[in-house]
């Protein structure tokens, strides 16, 4: 066997594998992944494995593993049935060796940040709504925590370094993928590879005001969760410009499992979105936290006034979607 080259993590029964465990897995059977968790790409020989939602970017099928072109077998890891916040507890953890967390303030990612007991790191535009709340919960949990300032003159850069990579170009994933450029920025010019995030959250727990109105909430679960492969792809995209990737706890197998466990009328229920995940964090972070309805990163970070901007000064002045086809046109290739 020629050598490995392992991106990411992979686990098995709740363990980390070290790269000499991964190689005797190998030996044994390359179906021996089948069974395996974590967030990886290995690659060995002609053959390549990737872990069970597609986490880590590759060339092979989400949940896979390939030899010669073929599929050998299937990556889907068995989750005990734990609790919600058991599930969340262990997927954090397993992930909190290295890297920093991403923390904006809301719940999701304050309580990444509260069990990882990481390095964080904030962005926005100065006095924005993300700064503000990322510093207050920082410091209600006296976690080390790092506040970018993006400068307006920044995310032209940034918009021109994004647009060619991400998959769908449209106001929404293109300002936040610019908002991610900064985060994934900061873990290069820090040393780190790993970027703890809060993402799965909304779609696995009903994040988004559309779930208050939904006539058919499984329907609307479903269909946001089949997204979170096109939202993947963007973040890491973005991140992969760094050397960097995004490690989400909330897409561990044992927590989408213990999520699907609870009915959807009970993950939005009286008028509170998130609620199981709520009722979890408030017992690790502060309850005005765990209760707070946080706005989209594009918007609380101030990158979404800064593209209106910037579009309106490049003369389109009705027109955001144009301004960043004139931005992807002359970057394209580049």
């Amino acid at each position: 066997m020629t050598a490995i080259d392992v991106k990411g993590w992979v686990e098995k029964d709740g363990n980390r594998l070290s790269i000499n465990e991964i190689e005797e897995l190998i030996r044994t059977g390359p179906e021996q992944f089948s069974e395996c968790g974590g967030e990886f790409l290995v690659r060995w020989d002609d053959c390549a494995a990737r872990d069970h939602w597609g986490i880590m970017p590759g060339e092979i099928d989400a949940g896979t593993v390939t030899c010669k072109g073929n599929i050998m077998c299937r990556v889907d890891p068995p989750a005990d049935a734990s609790s919600l916040e058991e599930a969340i507890v262990t997927a954090v953890r397993l992930r909190s060796d290295e890297g920093v967390t991403a923390l904006s303030g809301g719940v999701d990612s304050t309580l990444v940040a509260a069990i990882a007991e990481r390095p964080c790191v904030a962005v926005g535009v100065e006095d924005s709504h993300d700064l503000v709340r990322a510093r207050h919960a920082a410091e209600a949990l006296h976690l080390s925590c790092d506040y970018v300032t993006i400068k307006p003159d920044a995310v032209e850069e940034a918009l021109a370094a994004v647009i060619p990579v991400i998959p769908a170009r449209d106001p929404v994933n293109i300002s936040i993928a610019a908002t991610m450029y900064f985060v994934a920025s900061y873990a290069r010019e820090n040393g780190y590879t790993r970027i703890l995030a809060g993402q799965g959250a909304d779609e696995l727990f009903g994040g988004y005001s559309r779930y208050l109105v939904s006539t058919d909430l499984a329907a609307t679960f479903a269909e946001d969760f089949k997204g979170l492969a096109l939202q993947g792809a963007r973040d890491q995209a973005v991140a992969g410009l760094f050397g960097a990737y995004l490690s989400m706890p909330y897409l561990d197998v044992r927590v989408v499992r213990a999520a699907e466990a609870i009915s959807p009328s009970d993950r939005v229920s009286g008028g509170i979105r998130k609620k199981p995940l709520r009722e979890v964090a408030a017992r690790y972070i502060p309850a005005e936290i765990a209760d707070y309805d946080k706005k989209a990163m594009q918007y609380g970070t101030g990158v979404w006034k800064v593209i209106q901007h910037l579009a309106r000064h490049n003369g389109y002045n009705k027109s955001v979607q144009g301004y960043l086809n004139h931005v992807g046109r002359l970057h394209d290739g580049a």
